[in-house]
């Protein structure tokens, strides 16, 4: 007995021993598998980024050592990144992708194509403005806090407490990376510096204890039971906020206030990226990145150009139809839009009316998309206001994905700064786009993909994912769910603001537009309201390129499609071109093409 105890003994430790070599050489060789190397790439990244763990939410409680800090934005932790990027290209480069399935080589060619452009984007890596009016650190932070971090015990409860204590860190860090940024000229537009001074002293000018920080820690940690959390420890933590913020949070605020406002005299004009040093190719890169083609700065502003005329010709003989011929289609929209009756009134009574119809229009087109859809998200979807302290700056609508473990749902945000500039007949478009069957349908989907690697489930492509949620606006109405006119020139208007982005964008970032140039070739053309203009154009200066992917991805989705219909005839099947679509996760245009076109090749063939 003892001999084969002993016996035993050796074998289970040889085992370990070759699984502990395996383990480690998997961490810092080249895996012997691919799948190995995929796992590996995403465990690496995420062990990095404990604020993506808590959004993602994959993790059981049990392995939860990450809930008590936050990510490290130093330029140290910038040059790490880049240096794994680079590796980790070069590592799956020696990888024989001939040896490869069908699905092998499409996860090789999705990864190759997000490593490869960020490493082609080195020489502009601090280009960005990681403090902006739109969705800096100074506004999302806060958001991550109030909106991602759970409170339902003690330990959690704790863990938003150290998180608050780790404001002054990780500003500290922001500030040394926006201080290398001055140092090379890379200094963000004048309005930029003057808004989020404004914004960052409004956040810390309540009292601690009315900050919403405070309010929302406290909202949370009155949803745990009684007996789970005496009224002695709800008051112990709740003076620990408190004490964190006013110490930690508010002083870091002031830091960054203080370097804002000594950066003032620097930030003289509202230029695009031509302005920045090597600018042009900057954005010719931006362009590359966002819209995953090889299309040009000059590409992109002529087909700008035609679509703004394409879709000004459908707007106009709506109105027409109306009897509305006076002015440009964008006065002429705005005059209905001004109509009291296509307005929910700045009250809470109203802001209430209007976040409840957004959630009716989600509840009906979800019951009709049975013709569209095989493949539907088990994740659900809910309405939310923009919190108040980013209302200001914040775009009339944004979505945040649910978590991978489904405890938190979807959420489609409007805003609600004045739910007037959002007309009535818009906001069947907005919903689609943000919610079903466009973000929440596509993101939710991919996130639920089984047996491929999982950073095909969460890869971003900004061409595919907006692209998706622009064409979700049309399927819509193709599907009969704009069957009052007004609701159709709401799509039209909105798909005129993407068209005029192709222009405003290159025009900005390629042709030395002026902010005030691009506010008003908006306001002529889209119909939108002036706030909601002004925002938009604000927009694209510190985001270069970004706003070009919606139409880029959608004209690539509908061209597929119709490519379809023509190459199947009576075979087409318009759910089975959708899971063609959505059935592999976000992918470049060039690389959705190839599978659309494997799909269709495969139709053919069994027909």
């Amino acid at each position: 007995m003892k001999r084969a105890a002993k016996w035993l003994f050796a074998v289970l430790m040889s085992i370990l021993l070759l699984a502990a070599i395996l383990l480690v050489h998997t961490w810092y060789f080249k895996p012997l598998k691919i799948d190995w190397f995929y796992g590996r790439v995403f465990a690496a990244f995420a062990l990095d980024s404990p604020e993506m763990l808590s959004s993602l939410h994959i993790l059981p409680s049990w392995a939860d050592f990450y809930s008590a800090d936050l990510d490290d934005v130093s330029p140290a932790q910038d040059t790490k990144n880049l240096n794994a990027l680079k590796s980790d290209l070069a590592t799956l480069k020696s990888y024989d992708r001939s040896g490869l399935d069908r699905e092998g080589q499409l996860s090789y060619d999705t990864l190759a194509y997000f490593l490869q452009i960020q490493v082609d984007g080195e020489r502009f890596r601090d280009y960005d403005f990681p403090v902006n009016q739109m969705q800096g650190m100074q506004s999302g932070l806060p958001d991550f806090m109030v909106q991602i971090h759970q409170v339902t015990n003690k330990r959690e409860a704790e863990n938003y407490i150290a998180r608050l204590n780790k404001f002054s860190r990780k500003f500290d860090q922001l500030l040394e990376s926006l201080k290398l940024r001055e140092s090379k000229d890379l200094v963000p537009p004048q309005f930029t510096v003057d808004k989020v001074v404004v914004q960052m002293k409004g956040f810390i000018a309540k009292p601690s204890m009315e900050n919403i920080l405070f309010v929302s820690f406290k909202d949370k940690l009155d949803k745990i039971p009684v007996e789970q959390l005496d009224a002695e420890t709800r008051a112990q933590l709740l003076a620990q906020a408190d004490q964190a913020i006013q110490h930690s949070v508010y002083p870091a605020y002031g830091k960054l206030i203080d370097y804002f406002s000594a950066l003032e005299p620097k930030a003289k004009g509202n230029y695009g990226a031509w302005h920045l040093p090597d600018g042009d190719n900057y954005y010719a890169w931006c362009v590359r990145m966002h819209t995953t083609t090889d299309m040009t700065p000059q590409q992109v502003h002529e087909l700008g150009l035609a679509e703004v005329a394409r879709v000004g010709a459908e707007m106009d003989a709506l109105l027409k139809g109306l009897e509305l011929t006076d002015g440009t289609i964008g006065a002429r929209v705005q005059h209905l839009a001004s109509d009291p009756r296509q307005q929910y009134a700045n009250s809470v009574e109203g802001k209430q009316a209007m976040l409840a119809r957004y959630q009716a229009i989600l509840d009906e087109v979800n019951q009709g998309l049975g013709p569209a859809f095989d493949i539907r998200p088990k994740l659900g979807v809910e309405v939310k206001a923009v919190p108040e302290f980013s209302q200001a700056t914040a775009p009339g609508a944004y979505y945040q994905p649910g978590s991978i473990d489904g405890s938190r749902p979807g959420v489609f945000y409007a805003n609600m700064r004045v739910p007037g500039e959002t007309p009535k007949f818009a906001m069947r478009t907005l919903a689609y786009h943000e919610g079903i069957p466009g973000h929440h349908f596509q993101i939710s989907i991919a996130q639920e993909l089984k047996d491929v690697p999982f950073f095909r489930t969460v890869i971003p492509f900004t061409a595919y994912v907006e692209g998706w949620a622009l064409y979700a606006e049309r399927l819509a109405s193709e599907l009969g769910f704009e069957r009052d006119p007004l609701d159709n020139l709401g799509r039209l208007r909105d798909e005129m603001m993407r068209a005029t982005r192709l222009v405003v964008d290159t025009g900005i970032h390629y042709k030395h537009w002026t902010r005030e140039q691009a506010i008003r070739y908006m306001m002529d053309n889209s119909g939108m309201s002036e706030g909601d203009v002004t925002a938009e154009v604000e927009r694209y200066f510190v985001n270069p390129g970004q706003a070009l992917a919606y139409k880029a991805g959608m004209l690539k989705i509908l061209a597929l499609r119709e490519h379809a219909k023509q190459a199947l005839g009576a075979n087409f099947d318009l759910k089975k071109f959708h899971n063609a679509v959505l059935s592999h996760g976000a992918l470049p245009l060039t690389i959705l093409e190839r599978v659309v076109n494997d799909w269709v090749d495969k139709v053919k063939k069994e027909s």
